[in-house]
């Protein structure tokens, strides 16, 4: 990678579960002198052509980005896929997703139903206020409504433990696509399919498998890998011929305390760098 590029390739937007707006993205970015960008919100890609214009207003390259929310059924843990300089149109990638987004969406208002049981008073028109632009009610819309407490805060953590996790009432999570299947659509749209935060889901050992139909990369740097994951990574990329890719995972208030470009990834992966299976 050149020296003077600057690349965070892990980044959301407000069209999924992040708080902040394309323009305010790009207003850190420019901030942080990153010279490249790639938002990667969960399981869509309405935004882009929002993306693509702010960041031209910018001087920021944009690259096509998502993250999939899939499932490694043979070893039955999550496998986060992302996907990078597919064809924009990505008429496989929505095909998969467009489920995922109505499971997710469906399951949120039944949270929401089941919240309520216990004399809270969430109102759904509200919550899609806070969604909004996002169709897709996510957890983190709920939390807001509920309080404006700091995600990393002790009041938001029991609360949200409380509710979500645990025996709390609202424990249901959604029925995901198999990696397989996510790995094979960002590929057929010519697409470069990357394993998300494989230190935070332990989701290793499907690399080898996921190789094999076309997996293009790996994610190195991510706020919850440690030393050991980035050695991983590293022996595993090398082994199988990956890119090795990273960011900050940025969602603003609804996430961890980090700005944009905090973490940068070592190499910014290019059309040329698609596998051919």
């Amino acid at each position: 990678m050149v020296c003077c590029m600057k690349a965070d390739l892990h980044v959301h937007s407000h069209y999924s579960d992040g708080s902040d707006s394309i323009e305010a993205l790009m207003k850190q970015a420019k901030k942080a002198n990153i010279t490249h960008m790639s938002i990667v919100d969960h399981d869509t890609v309405i935004g882009w052509q929002e993306i693509k214009k702010v960041a031209t207003l910018y001087g920021i390259h944009v690259i096509p980005g998502i993250e999939i929310s899939a499932y490694d059924y043979k070893r039955g843990r999550k496998v986060h896929i992302l996907g990078y300089h597919y064809r924009t149109d990505a008429p496989h990638i929505k095909e998969i997703c467009d489920v995922l987004l109505k499971r997710r969406h469906e399951n949120s208002l039944w949270q929401i139903d089941q919240i309520n049981s216990l004399d809270y008073r969430l109102e759904r028109d509200k919550i899609m206020e806070i969604a909004s632009p996002s169709n897709t009610i996510y957890k983190q819309h709920i939390m807001r409504h509920i309080t404006n407490k700091p995600y990393n805060s002790n009041d938001y953590q029991q609360i949200y433990r409380s509710l979500f996790k645990g025996e709390g009432v609202a424990k249901k999570d959604i029925e995901y696509v198999d990696a397989f299947d996510a790995v094979k659509a960002i590929v057929s749209d010519g697409g470069i399919a990357v394993i998300a935060h494989p230190g935070q889901l332990d989701s290793y050992d499907i690399i080898p498998d996921l190789a094999e139909i076309g997996l293009g990369g790996i994610e190195l740097e991510h706020p919850d890998h440690k030393e050991a994951d980035r050695w991983r990574v590293k022996e595993l990329a090398d082994q199988y011929n990956l890119l090795m890719t990273g960011g900050t995972d940025y969602h603003g208030v609804f996430g961890i305390e980090i700005d944009v470009g905090a973490l940068t990834s070592p190499t910014i992966p290019a059309l040329d760098d698609r596998k051919n299976v």
